[in-house]
């Protein structure tokens, strides 16, 4: 019998689910989706964008975005406006209130990434998104 490679992407899942047991509590507390908060964390951090930009940012395929904006937009998180020009593009940015939410979780998730880095090292935490950040580059 051959013996198989270990699978990459297996591997990739449980390392997230791993991580994710940290983030979890807290978006629960804040009644979020991962979704939601991956919306919110990449509108704070780049500013107003193109529906599919944020859809491609935050790994979310178009139309399940369109649930998370429709979601964050009745919460009053995000709002949603089409293009002056072109009526099919979609544009999406943080309200106040969304931008509230972001600043009320800061603090709890950056305890939960200090909590990753005191277990994983910081050394072997900033190899790793290193190299996360090569495989992403790569070509199929």
């Amino acid at each position: 019998m051959t013996k198989t490679q270990p699978s990459l992407t297996l591997s990739l899942l449980q390392a997230r689910e791993a991580a994710m047991a940290f983030f979890r509590p807290l978006l629960n507390e804040h009644e979020l989706t991962e979704q939601q908060w991956r919306v919110i964390r990449i509108l704070h951090q780049q500013g107003e964008l193109e529906s599919h930009q944020l859809a491609h940012l935050a790994c979310i395929l178009k139309p399940s975005m369109t649930g998370v904006l429709s979601r964050l937009e009745r919460d009053g998180l995000v709002c949603r406006r089409k293009g002056v020009e072109d009526q099919r593009r979609v544009f999406v940015t943080l309200t106040d209130t969304g931008q509230t939410c972001f600043e009320s979780m800061r603090a709890g998730m950056e305890a939960n990434y200090r909590k990753i880095q005191m277990q994983f090292g910081e050394d072997k935490l900033d190899q790793l998104m290193s190299l996360l950040n090569e495989l992403k580059r790569i070509e199929p």
